[in-house]
Parts: C-alpha cells; structure tokens; sequence
C-alpha cells in the first residue's frame, strides 16, 4: 500500500487570481463597459459620403467626435490641429461643457504653451477610437449590428484625411500648426506629408516617420495577450463578456513602455508595498501594484478592439515617399472599384 504524501509547504495564496474570478462573475451580471460614457460635452461631424481606406475597407459613412477652444480668426488662419495619442479622448482641456480636466490641461488654455488666447484648438477623436468617432464599437448602418471585426483596417493616413474632411467642413484651408505626441506625433507628421500646403508648422513629440520593429514587437505582444482571452469571440463579445483579462495584460505590457527605467528606478526602485509579509506571486513590489492598478482601471475605460485596430495602425505607419504613393495607388484603385460597383 503506497503511503498518502503530503507536502511540507502549504499551498500558495493568490488573492489576485481570486479578485481576477469575482471581477468576471461581476462582468457576467453587469456592470457595462463605461469607454461610451467617459467623455461628454464633445461635438459631433457628420461624414455622408463613403470614406474608402487604404486597405480597401469602406464605411459608408462616419462620425468624428471634436472640441474646440479659442476663437477662429475672420481669416481662419490660427488654427492648431492637436492630435491624440492611442486611447485618448477629444477632451484635452475642460471647457464650459465638460469641466473635468483633460489630458493636456496644464499646455492649453490663456497665456499656456499653446495660447488660445492666439489660437483656435481643434482635438479629434480618431476613426477606429470608442470615444465619439466611428470605430469598431460603432453601430453599422449597413447591418443595424456593432462593427466588432468586420471594421475595416485603418492607417494613421486614414486617420488624418477623416480629420481633413471635418477642417473641409470648418472652411480651414490652412492651419497654423499640427500638433501631437506619440500616436499623435504619427498624425502631425502624416498630416505635412499629406497636406503640405495646408500645414504651416510641425510638432512631433515622441513619435518617428516609420515605426521600429521593437514597437511592432510590443505592440503585437498586447493584442496576442488581448485576443488570448476567452471572451474576446473573434472581436464580436459586445452582446456577452468584454474581454476584460486580456485587456489588463495588454494594458499592463503597454505601461511598462511609456515610462523610462530611471523614472521606474526613482519611483518605485524594489520597494515592497508590504515589506513585513513574507513575498508572494501576486503583486508584491510597488511596481507590480502599480501596473496593476493601472491596467484594471484601463480595462472597461477603452475597447477592447479599438485597441487592436488603432495600435495596428500604429505599426503599419511609415510615412516614406514609396509606401505613401504604394498606399494612395491602392487606395485609388478601392475607391474606382467603389464607384463602378456602385454605377451597376
């Protein structure tokens, strides 16, 4: 008879995987994901006409949520475009509609670096974002059903021409500045490639012309980690549980990106939250506890598939003379494919 082991160590806790289960069985009784209520006060375009991507894709018609601050001039010539970066809002400053502050709010306003005392602000949502503009999460006019992943691809191009179509309908031919960081950095620098008689002046923060393949590296880690969940459905899980595991891991990859290891250093260095208990797999260094936090605040802030179509877009970026003429061939050619199915 074979003599019943036990072992001398007593099993492992993990509160977090215990807080991850009684956070799903929350999802799967509610609460809604709150990325459709988390900015309010923005204004909404109206694009009627079909926007033909550069990847073929076509919507029939879009959406873009804006804000403005400041005054356009009787010549409309002090406009800034500020692009956003992946998950930002329109809501870069409060203003009497949405006084919350935005995410730029100590760099617009009176007297600040951009002075609207000067100048008109315009801040899009981009197409493909969950926060006003068309993007995945968006109803298709076509089916009366959420995008989900029949949502075309997008490019940063694409992005930038949307919000070309609504200075057209402003009557801005020309603007004084584009600006942007990170993503945005992409736009403002997509925006003189595209429009250079239409861009007075340039600013790129943190961004490039091309993107690197360290980028790429992370950037796909995330979306692996985020269609690894199993509510993620193929994108189409707005009927049943968000992806919510998946986005927290995403998230959290993506954190450990947007700080400097000296900031980590000096923030955090290897201090515990709990140095008096003993270590545990859970979070358990100030680091961890931090990226924690920050991921699960992330997770029903932002949807899950803007987050894959607008860090793809970010990938697919190169602004270099051959692949922008390779894309506008084929652009060109989706849109008289358009045009002659459309005149059957």
């Amino acid at each position: 008879m074979t003599a019943v082991r036990h072992s001398a160590n007593p099993p492992m806790e993990f509160p977090c995987i215990d807080k991850l289960e009684t956070r799903q069985r929350g999802l799967m009784a509610g609460p809604e994901p709150t990325y459709e209520k988390v900015v309010t006060g923005y204004e909404v375009y109206h694009h009627q006409k079909p926007f033909v991507c550069d990847h073929g894709g076509i919507l029939s018609q879009l959406d873009i949520a804006y804000e403005t601050w400041g005054q356009l001039n009787h010549e409309k010539s002090n406009a800034i475009l500020l692009h956003t970066g992946l998950s930002a809002s329109s809501h870069a400053r409060s203003h009497a509609r949405n006084k919350n502050p935005g995410w730029w709010e100590k760099f617009i306003g009176p007297g600040l670096a951009i002075d609207t005392d000067k100048y008109f602000v315009i801040c899009t949502n981009v197409i493909g974002g969950c926060y006003g503009s068309t993007g995945p999460g968006s109803v298709d006019p076509a089916t009366g059903q959420r995008y989900a992943t029949t949502f075309p691809l997008l490019t940063i191009n694409d992005m930038v021409r949307a919000q070309f179509h609504l200075l057209d309908s402003m009557g801005i031919d020309h603007l004084h500045a584009s600006v942007g960081a990170s993503m945005g950095g992409m736009q403002s620098v997509c925006a003189a490639a595209l429009y250079p008689s239409r861009v007075g002046r340039l600013v790129s923060i943190s961004a490039c012309a091309r993107s690197h393949p360290y980028s790429i590296a992370l950037r796909f880690a995330q979306r692996q980690a985020l269609m690894a969940d199993p509510n993620f459905n193929r994108g189409f899980y707005y009927d049943g549980v968000m992806p919510h595991l998946g986005m927290k891991l995403a998230r959290s990859i993506a954190t450990v990106t947007y700080r400097s290891g000296p900031e980590w250093e000096q923030r955090f260095g290897r201090r515990r939250w709990a140095p008096d208990q003993p270590p545990a797999l859970c979070p358990d260094f100030l680091i961890e506890t931090y990226l924690d936090h920050q991921s699960e605040r992330f997770c029903l802030q932002y949807d899950a598939n803007s987050l894959l179509y607008v860090s793809k877009a970010m990938d697919m970026f190169d602004i270099s003379r051959s692949v922008t003429r390779r894309l506008d061939t084929q652009r060109n050619h989706a849109i008289a494919e358009f045009e002659r199915q459309q005149n059957n």
